[in-house]
């Protein structure tokens, strides 16, 4: 992409209503614009990242064995009222009528549509297990939406839902998620530790919630300092093995680590007192496991191998993938601006041309866009006809993990300029050597 045919309405002031980092950068680099209180229009560098943490998240569950579909954002009330929730919810359900003046509402999350689905369609043992997912959008009506997209009305989520015969089975499909979304975060460049939390109104007497350590956290953290030395890395996991997702479970999990609804102090101080931390956390995730809650009050049942009706065990599985930008933004940036994870990155590379309108400075940036290209690398090429202050502010406020400098002076020597975003590292190489060195980076992702 050439950024004088961009839509990228970069600003150069910190907005006032930006409270923390990831909102003011988000807004300064031109990836959302508030549309109402705790309601965002993604523009498109915004959604171009959204995007690819969402294919990621595909890609996990996908990988894990889970069904991708889609379920509407607006729900029938007589859903929620035979489960039991659409009065216990509370005011953050947004609750409409359509015109026939039936109850509707706004989805805050599907277990109910789900359960539905599920009852529809499947009467057998033989059928499960069964875990289904889809990545939509959500809406809770928050009385206080602050801090952008960490803590908005509107948010896109991803939600997944497992279906088993027996308890035994629903705890695989447990520590199948737990394995799912460590790598998913992973490959976002986030360590997010699982932390025991509270059910809340979904329910469930297995949940951990999944965050990311920042200092803007809504959350109070307790843990023990081993938890962060721990890493999944590049693991070939099979999913199918109980034992295997079991130990992926224990090790993540063994260490204390809860939120403050969960926090016992006493536990907490049997750990070595150089160990002990509390900080402040960001949630991107939540696994619950059930039981028989929704399919019991909502009768969806199976014939078990001994021919009785059996209520299935259930668990429900969310990542908040509007939210991980945020999170993301929160971990990596300093005060030039974001520094995206390669593995998100809006664009590969940045293009800088020094001296737009030089014919051989001209040439050379139209090459290395080409190169870039055809080896399957999307560039940003900053083709604008601005100084070389302005350029170089604005690739640092987006935050490409690398950039390629191209001015007349480093030309006369055969060689660009390429830096790391991270560390601020340049080193002079010859343009084709730049290419393939960020080729190279990519590749091992």
């Amino acid at each position: 992409m050439r950024l004088s045919r961009y839509f990228l309405p970069v600003l150069k002031e910190n907005p006032s209503e930006a409270q923390i980092v990831s909102h003011r950068l988000m807004l300064r680099a031109g990836m959302i614009k508030q549309a109402s209180a705790g309601i965002y229009s993604w523009l498109p560098l915004g959604f171009k990242v959204l995007r690819k943490l969402e294919n990621i998240v595909h890609e996990e569950q996908v990988r894990a064995g889970h069904i991708p579909m889609l379920m509407p954002t607006l729900q029938s009330a007589d859903l929620w009222r035979e489960s039991g929730r659409y009065d216990d919810y509370g005011q953050e359900m947004l609750r409409i009528k359509d015109r026939h003046d039936r109850d509707m509402l706004f989805g805050p999350t599907n277990e109910e549509l789900i359960t539905d689905i599920f009852r529809a369609h499947v009467g057998s043992y033989k059928d499960l297990p069964l875990t289904l997912y889809h990545i939509q959008w959500k809406f809770r009506d928050e009385i206080r939406p602050r801090f952008g997209v960490m803590r908005g009305r509107e948010f896109f989520m991803k939600d997944g839902y497992n279906f088993d015969l027996t308890k035994e089975d629903a705890l695989h499909a447990y520590n199948r998620h737990l394995v799912s979304y460590l790598r998913t975060y992973e490959r976002m460049g986030l360590q997010a530790i699982p932390m025991r939390a509270d059910g809340g109104p979904i329910g469930g007497d297995y949940t951990h919630e999944f965050l990311v350590l920042a200092e803007t956290g809504e959350s109070e953290v307790f843990y023990d300092s081993a938890v962060t030395d721990l890493t999944f890395g590049d693991r070939d996991i099979d999913y199918d093995s109980v034992d295997q997702c079991r130990a992926v479970l224990e090790e993540f999990t063994s260490k204390y680590a809860r939120t403050d609804e969960t926090h016992d102090e006493a536990l907490f101080n049997d750990i070595p007192e150089e160990r002990r931390r509390v900080a402040r956390g960001i949630e991107v995730g939540q696994i619950f496991y059930f039981g028989t809650k929704y399919s019991e009050a909502m009768n969806a049942v199976v014939q078990g191998p001994d021919g009785k009706q059996v209520p299935v065990h259930m668990g429900s599985h969310g990542i908040g993938v509007s939210r991980l930008m945020g999170a993301i933004i929160e971990a990596s940036h300093d005060d030039k601006g974001i520094i995206w994870p390669e593995g998100v990155t809006p664009y590969h590379c940045g293009i800088v041309n020094l001296k737009q309108g030089d014919e051989e400075a001209d040439a050379a940036c139209d090459a290395l866009y080409s190169s870039l290209t055809t080896l399957g690398l999307e560039p940003l090429y900053d083709d604008r006809n601005e100084r070389a202050g302005g350029k170089f502010a604005t690739m640092d406020l987006i935050g490409l993990p690398w950039r390629i400098t191209v001015g007349p002076r480093g030309l006369k020597n055969g060689v660009v300029e390429l830096t790391s975003r991270r560390t601020g590292e340049s080193e002079e190489l010859p343009p084709e050597a730049a290419v393939q060195k960020v080729a190279e980076i990519y590749a091992e992702l």
